[in-house]
């Protein structure tokens, strides 16, 4: 398969893209400054030269989307705006739009996290646009034409990541990348739709 792994240069996407590149993929790797390919999911006319200049895609792996982590009253809504422009509508957009271009049977995977579920300090942004991303995938699911498929996974802290995020996240069990990382070959390569493989232990 022809695969679009959006945030390839970022922990989680690299190891999707080399994963899946492994199994003898065709991987584009893109990313917001570097990579096979430049992206800012926050602009239409870039989603939508995206698909224009990689054609016939079997499928679009999301693992981008940036979020202000603030306490709450310190977080104003132009902070919160980010969340909203990158990790929800950038994400949803790369949708929206690519329905119209990916092959026959194809699918989507996009990514949320455990802040949905399980709340942090300096997380209400971040987990608005996660419950956003859940509800949408299961929502559209229904709806894609084509016999196109769409998932969204949900890591928990990673294990590789701990001493970036893990003042973050205390008392969090943290997850391995390449667990992680599986989940999205699960919504590749498997058959399933509408679903959120949460990846929390």
């Amino acid at each position: 398969m022809k695969i679009a792994v959006i945030g390839a240069t970022g922990t989680i996407g690299t190891e999707v893209a080399n994963k899946l590149q492994s199994m003898g993929h065709d991987v584009v790797r893109v990313g917001s400054k570097s990579g096979d390919y430049q992206l800012d999911i926050t602009s239409l006319e870039q989603i939508k030269r995206f698909y224009e200049d990689n054609p016939a895609l079997d499928a679009v792996v999301s693992a981008a989307g940036g979020a202000s982590f603030k306490k709450l009253e310190n977080l104003e809504p132009e902070d919160n705006q980010i969340a909203i422009n990158s990790k929800l509508l950038g994400q949803i957009n790369l949708v929206l739009i690519g329905q119209h271009y990916l092959n026959e049977n194809g699918s989507f995977t996009l990514t949320s996290g455990v802040m949905m579920d399980d709340p942090i300090e300096f997380g209400s942004s971040a987990a608005m646009a996660n419950g956003g991303i859940a509800s949408f995938v299961k929502s559209a699911s229904i709806e894609l034409k084509n016999n196109l498929r769409i998932n969204n996974v949900s890591p928990n802290v990673i294990t590789e990541s701990m001493d970036k995020y893990g003042d973050f996240f205390k008392g969090f069990t943290s997850v391995s990348l390449s667990k992680v990382a599986n989940a999205y070959i699960k919504s590749v390569e498997g058959k399933q739709t509408g679903e959120t493989y949460k990846v929390y232990d």
